[in-house]
């Protein structure tokens, strides 16, 4: 069982969520979420449309607050002497951070329920329940009789992801999935929980009617450990 012991999040915490209240601040971390690798001062700046000065103020305050991580390289093709100072450059900050007002222990409750269900073996339950999660989950946006137009197929299955908040990726003949929902459980966990994610994706593909889609697991770190594949 996963050690139950750290307190939960604090002013700590707090802060960091209130640092995303100015709009400047909230669109380069968005920004720099969405980014493929790390992001440099320029691009950010020319991303939201400021100087290149105010976004490093404001990229190095969500340093501060522990929502993004810096690292410092220099541009690709160059190197060697007289190649400058390598680049300050941002990237998401992986540590979770998470709020409930008043406190709720939501996350202890999941360990406990994972710890409680692996030493039972009702794996099979779980599935088969994530499944009909996640079919009703996909219904609920967008599937149905209405979903039939093989074009938009894609599009649905895109949206869906996203609302679910597993950020895709779309790459070539399968989408990858930036965001594990489920990200500490799935480390406690791996089997029991990268299983239910399987089913749940496999139930939301059959609720937004994706027939030409299928998810299956691909385990690679860094990123979720199930891949949606297009079949059609």
């Amino acid at each position: 069982m996963s050690d139950l012991s750290s307190p939960p999040p604090g002013d700590d915490a707090l802060d960091a969520v209130g640092v995303l209240v100015d709009p400047v601040r909230r669109a380069l971390y968005r920004h720099v979420v969405a980014a493929e690798g790390p992001v440099g001062r320029a691009a950010a700046a020319d991303a939201v449309g400021i100087q290149r000065t105010l976004a490093a103020f404001h990229l190095d305050k969500l340093v501060e607050a522990n929502l993004l991580t810096t690292e410092y390289a220099r541009p690709a093709g160059k190197g060697g002497p007289g190649a400058g100072r390598p680049a300050k450059l941002y990237r998401r900050n992986p540590v979770e951070t998470s709020v409930t007002l008043p406190p709720r222990a939501y996350d202890t409750a999941g360990q406990i329920l994972a710890d409680a269900i692996e030493r039972a073996g009702a794996d099979r339950a779980v599935h088969a329940a994530a499944y009909d999660a996640g079919r009703v989950a996909g219904r609920a946006l967008g599937g149905g009789p209405a979903a039939t137009e093989e074009a938009d197929e894609h599009a649905r299955v895109l949206a869906a992801l996203t609302a679910r908040g597993y950020e895709p990726v779309p790459d070539a003949s399968r989408i990858l999935l930036r965001n594990c929902p489920f990200h500490q459980l799935a480390e406690d966990f791996p089997p029991l929980v990268c299983g239910m994610n399987l089913a749940l994706l496999e139930g939301l593909l059959d609720g937004v009617d994706a027939p030409g889609h299928r998810a299956r697991l691909d385990s690679v770190p860094g990123r979720c450990c199930v891949v949606v594949e297009r079949t059609a």
